[in-house]
């Protein structure tokens, strides 16, 4: 067991995230399944073969605020003894037109889905990967030619995959891949 992958997972708690997580845990992985709700993240586990904290632990968490990244990553390697990977999925949006989004909806929405991204990432990287190297996979966005209706989910993606190219390079030389998957539009829970 202990040679098992273990990767942190955000925004696990329901749609994109509660797929990977299902599709990882199918391929081996063990799972820090981190979000806002820890009833969701824990629906998800019941997804996954394996008992809790065997094979998977839920843990409540908000992205943006640097102690809980810590924390996560904390946990990972003091349940598991390892971390392998981070799968930055943790986001929240709201459709509208960019004219009507406040100030406080803007910062939001970046703070979670650009800053959330990367306190994690910064924080897998410290905590051991640019010791032992790992992979991390931003979830961004189709985004390249706009995102009407979303401008504030598209501008922090962007930001994203710039972070991705510039994290890819600096982190590499310590055998760290980091990646970015852009997903189209999708009718998850995450539209609702």
């Amino acid at each position: 067991m202990r040679d098992q992958p273990v990767a942190i997972l955000t925004g696990a708690g329901s749609g994109i995230g509660r797929s990977v997580a299902v599709m990882l845990a199918d391929h081996g992985w063990r799972l820090i399944l981190a979000g806002r709700r820890e009833d969701a993240l824990r629906e998800t586990g019941g997804l996954l073969p394996g008992s809790e904290h065997e094979r998977w632990v839920a843990i409540g968490a908000d992205v943006s605020e640097t102690e809980d990244c810590e924390r996560l990553v904390r946990v990972a390697s003091e349940r598991f003894g390892r971390l392998d990977g981070l799968v930055n999925n943790a986001g929240g949006q709201f459709p509208s037109p960019l004219a009507l989004i406040s100030q406080k909806g803007w910062e939001t929405v970046v703070r979670t889905n650009l800053t959330g991204g990367f306190l994690m990432a910064r924080e897998v990287f410290l905590q051991g990967m640019n010791k032992n190297g790992g992979a991390i996979v931003n979830i961004v966005a189709d985004m390249w030619g706009g995102m009407p209706g979303m401008g504030h989910s598209g501008a922090a993606r962007a930001g994203m995959v710039n972070f991705t190219q510039t994290s890819a390079y600096e982190w590499g030389s310590c055998g760290v891949r980091v990646n970015a998957v852009a997903p189209g539009w999708i009718m998850s829970s995450g539209m609702d």
